[in-house]
């Protein structure tokens, strides 16, 4: 799993946000708010779920001054983790489709957080879905008070950080075939 997060907080890559900050998707529910993870499967479907998440399909720009402080993990689970699935036959299990959960807009997170609330009811560790914006990966909430800081193990053999030239070169590479330019 691979996670993009801010290195401003002086959070750790396998450290769960507590709670604060914007509504998302599938965060935040509970009282007190129940802390959650986000990931990706790969390190593009984490890049166009965080830094590109609002750049439209068509093209844009984001600038190098707003990657400065994001850095990219590489987190390894050390036991099976029990999601709930909101793709494939997850979805017709549920009787629904990615369009009223995974693939809305922002102004439904307040819809969304709830099949993340019946989800954390039924006992699971967090969920998985196919990425909206990389679809051919899959995107990850972890619930904090179900996976444990040492259920992730960060692999210290890969990172990125966005600040550095070659990173941030890397980034900028990445994105031209997507029609987003970074400005340096």
């Amino acid at each position: 799993m691979y996670r993009l997060f801010s290195n401003v907080s002086g959070r750790r890559a396998n450290q769960f946000n507590p709670g604060m900050g914007s509504r998302t998707r599938f965060a935040y529910f509970g009282n007190p708010p129940v802390p959650v993870l986000y990931a990706a499967a790969t390190d593009e479907a984490a890049i166009c779920e965080t830094l590109l998440h609002d750049v439209p399909m068509a093209g844009g720009m984001i600038t190098a001054e707003a990657c400065r402080d994001k850095v990219m993990a590489r987190i390894l689970p050390t036991r099976e983790l029990r999601l709930a699935k909101f793709m494939g036959t997850g979805l017709r299990t549920l009787k629904i489709e990615a369009k009223d959960i995974t693939a809305t807009t922002a102004a439904r997170y307040g819809e969304t957080v709830h099949w993340a609330a019946a989800a954390h009811a039924a006992g699971l560790d967090g969920a998985v879905w196919m990425s909206h914006r990389c679809n051919t990966d899959r995107a990850y909430v972890l619930f904090g008070d179900r996976v444990d800081m040492a259920d992730l193990v960060v692999d210290s053999q890969w990172a990125r950080a966005f600040a550095l030239e070659p990173d941030l070169a890397w980034l900028t590479d990445f994105c031209v075939p997507l029609h987003v330019e970074v400005r340096w």
